[in-house]
């Protein structure tokens, strides 16, 4: 017997005001209803079950539950309890209270990335953040499809549409290993560079370009070796290693520069200071609870930022 598909919650209803009230009469002024009203739902949930859910007391003054009766107001009773909780957690979410929010960073920001999550934890509890870590192009193809929901980058690009809200200075550098012969050398020049090999992310990494970028325009077009690293962990250790030089955010190599295995090159138009951004496509209405973690994300003023 498939009650799910025929049983419904008036019936059910009717059937626990006769058994919390005691008769037809009482439960049909409890729900604003009219007795006949009351009966019909109890004879429309008997011709369901096939069997009596409800017998006359014997002083005929009131009504009683059957034993089918007590089974199907025992299952009333927990799908009531169920409603209730469903209600309170649609409530939630409508008030940004709770869901789920996708939270898109930059590689180079998965050094701050698992902080700011910790503090966004304590700050909306009963929400859900999901990281998803990827170069530029993986944040913005995810922008793109509307999987992320919100994203922490550097320079915005120009598709998809985007909203955008500053979060805080996002220096980069030039770094060698202590014993470089460029480290510690005042006022190093596009031609001291020029004998350099630099170690860089793949292309399509924001790092990469900024890259490029500075070394056109110092170098004038003049072509450096570069050597291709897969990741900023990578790059880091060749760099301490001496396989090279490499302009990294600094985010990045905090540790290192204060534990002294890594240094800053003194080099023209160094460091190089960009900005991370909070984004979210601007073609998709934002839901409550990704305000509220928006709005959270933007108050703490970029604390999570590493000095």
């Amino acid at each position: 017997m498939n009650l799910s598909d025929a049983v419904t919650l008036k019936q059910m209803r009717a059937l626990s005001a006769v058994a919390r009230h005691g008769s037809i009469t009482a439960a049909a002024e409890a729900l604003r209803l009219s007795p006949p009203a009351i009966h019909s739902q109890l004879k429309g949930l008997e011709a369901i079950v096939e069997t009596p859910v409800l017998q006359r007391t014997s002083d005929t003054a009131g009504s009683q539950l059957t034993e089918a009766g007590r089974a199907l107001l025992e299952a009333a009773e927990r799908i009531e309890v169920i409603l209730s909780q469903c209600g309170g957690q649609v409530d939630a979410l409508s008030r940004g209270q709770a869901g789920k929010v996708v939270l898109g960073v930059v590689s180079t920001g998965k050094y701050f990335a698992p902080k700011l999550v910790k503090r966004l934890k304590t700050l909306c509890p009963e929400i859900d953040i999901v990281l998803r870590v990827g170069n530029r192009d993986d944040v913005i193809r995810d922008l793109e499809r509307h999987a992320a929901d919100l994203t922490v980058m550097g320079r915005p690009p120009r598709w998809p549409p985007l909203e955008t809200e500053p979060l805080g200075p996002h220096p980069h550098g030039l770094v060698a290993a202590p014993d470089h012969p460029l480290a510690g050398k005042h006022g190093v020049t596009a031609a001291d560079l020029a004998s350099q090999t630099f170690l860089a992310r793949e292309d399509g990494s924001g790092t990469r370009i900024l890259m490029t970028r500075y070394l056109d325009r110092i170098g004038d077009g003049q072509v450096f070796e570069t050597v291709e690293m897969g990741s900023n962990e990578t790059i880091k250790q060749a760099v301490i290693a001496g396989l090279g030089i490499a302009l990294l955010s600094l985010h990045t190599v905090m540790d290192e520069l204060h534990a002294g295995r890594l240094v800053l090159i003194d080099a023209p138009g160094l460091p190089i200071v960009r900005h991370w951004f909070l984004v979210w496509p601007a073609d998709k209405p934002m839901r409550p609870v990704t305000d509220r973690v928006r709005g959270a994300i933007l108050e703490l003023n970029g604390g999570f930022l590493p000095e």
